[in-house]
């Protein structure tokens, strides 16, 4: 007998994957530079030149088999450690290299970080809009994923809710500061009350209560907008980062999950990530981009692309009529749709070949997202089908 549960997801597939392939399937048809396709968040910048040179230098120079071997199940100790090192000039943190755990990605460090400190029938709460993607991250665990209803005004926590969900059953909460798909920067204010009732309660009820930060656009922050370290504010958090955004490679599966020095417990849990491994068949990322990231690690890609589409599309969006909370950061903008239904509205849209995700399965019905991780010039000769599609469907000027 197959697995049941893995047979019912296949007539639940990604909504943005299945958009993605329209775009491309459409594209075909009237060549891909005509479709205005918003729909994947994949970088459209390049990798940096530090990275890029490492690579050559790992491939041309280093012993075959240190770039190819078999990594330590807990990654390269030398490249935690520059790591940790990185983190803490940054941050004013107190990592060593025993504190990282080396993973293929945010997904994979939150799969990890996730089994640390739950188990089957225990909470996780996360805040809509969310990355629909962290229910089977979590719901898979044997733990269940509930979401607290979103702050649609400002995209920040709803802490009324939040208190009303924060039940003993809660083990772990998870955010995400930049925040997929609105784009939001939680604020200092907002992590210090978040941290606040998470600690009231983990008193209340004996028994910790982790914060788990998933944080891959930690790096892409607009105009001026303080960048804070979610760990600085709560000692019992694991961080969960990943390279695919600020270094612009998504495809080499990079990341790691950084235990807080001051959270309990805090070695054993990067150690038991590596027992966690053996079960879900993680068994470290590849030797040579743990060693390259290492010598990129205080680098980033010119990210400075995405901030100038964002005001773009925010000054176009808000001049047709949108209602819209201007992001602080990531590549992601998450206007409310011009009708009840986002799904209608972003059906109505490919018709002008757009493509919209809506944002019901974000967590926020009546609103969508568009990936703005695309080249300027592309952006701006969206604009013209835009207005045609509000003017013509919606009768605005």
């Amino acid at each position: 007998m197959i697995a049941a549960k893995y047979k019912e997801m296949l007539g639940a597939k990604s909504v943005i994957r299945e958009l993605s392939e329209y775009a491309t399937a459409r594209g075909k048809e009237i060549g891909y530079e005509n479709v205005f396709d918003y729909s994947l968040g994949n970088p459209s910048v390049p990798a940096p030149d530090g990275f890029k040179d490492a690579m050559v230098r790992l491939l041309t120079e280093y012993d075959p088999m240190a770039v190819h071997g078999y990594s330590p199940s807990l990654g390269i100790p030398s490249v935690k450690e520059k790591i940790a090192q990185s983190l803490n000039r940054r941050f004013g943190m107190a990592y060593t290299g025993n504190h990282i755990f080396m993973t293929s990605g945010a997904a994979g460090a939150i799969a990890h970080a996730v089994r640390c400190v739950t188990v089957p029938g225990d909470e996780v709460l996360t805040f809509a809009p969310f990355f629909p993607e962290y229910h089977p991250y979590i719901d898979l665990t044997g733990a269940k994923l509930k979401v607290v209803p979103a702050d649609t005004e400002h995209f920040q926590v709803n802490f009324e809710r939040f208190g009303e969900m924060l039940t003993e059953k809660v083990m772990a909460v998870l955010i995400n500061t930049p925040n997929n798909p609105s784009g939001t920067v939680y604020t200092k204010e907002t992590l210090e009350k978040l941290a606040r009732m998470m600690s009231e309660k983990a008193e209340k009820y004996g028994h910790e209560i982790y914060l788990i930060s998933d944080e891959p656009y930690r790096e892409i922050l607009f105009g001026g907008v303080e960048e804070v370290y979610v760990s600085k504010f709560y000692d019992n958090t694991l961080s969960c980062y990943s390279y695919s955004k600020s270094l612009s490679i998504p495809g080499e599966r990079i990341g790691y999950v950084a235990v807080n020095p001051a959270c309990r417990d805090a070695e054993t849990l990067v150690n038991m990530c590596g027992q966690i491994s053996r079960g879900i068949g993680h068994n470290c990322p590849t030797s040579i981009i743990q060693l390259a990231v290492a010598e990129a690690v205080d680098e980033t890609s010119d990210l400075s692309v995405y901030e100038t589409n964002m005001n773009i599309l925010y000054r176009e969006l808000t001049g047709l009529g949108f209602a819209c909370v201007k992001p602080g950061g990531t590549f992601y903008i998450f206007p409310k749709a011009l009708e009840e239904d986002a799904k209608v509205f972003c059906q109505k849209a490919k018709n002008y070949d757009l493509i919209l995700v809506p944002g019901d399965s974000f967590g926020c019905p009546g609103f969508f997202r568009m990936a703005y991780c695309i080249d300027t010039e592309k952006v701006e000769r969206s604009l013209p089908a835009l207005r045609k599609f509000v003017e013509t469907e919606y009768g605005l000027q």
